[in-house]
């Protein structure tokens, strides 16, 4: 069974967040698409501030053991290009109504 996760992450708030953050977005949602295909990937989104502005991400990820999710967080494009600051992963379980 695949253990699954609730990740937050919040984005740096200095000025050239936000451009860091466009300019990683196609190969942050290319990565996601490709961990949908292969399962990984429950749901997710943007997080965004009070006037629309997106300020980070909540994400539903599950992977068949801890290393997998280590691997997948030192290649997240969010992460490699200093899009996310604050990062926090906890185990979880969809409900299944």
């Amino acid at each position: 069974m695949l253990q699954q996760y609730f990740i937050t992450a919040y984005d740096f708030t200095d000025s050239e967040a936000l451009n860091r953050r466009m300019a990683a977005r196609p190969a942050h949602l290319e990565g996601a698409r490709k961990l949908k295909q292969s399962n990984n990937f429950i749901i997710g989104g943007a997080i965004l501030s009070p006037e629309g502005k997106m300020i980070g991400s909540s994400l539903f990820m599950q992977f068949q053991n801890e290393e997998e999710l280590q691997q997948w967080e030192k290649e997240e494009p969010y992460v490699t290009e200093k899009v996310w600051d604050k990062i926090e992963i906890k185990p979880f379980r969809v409900a299944e109504v």
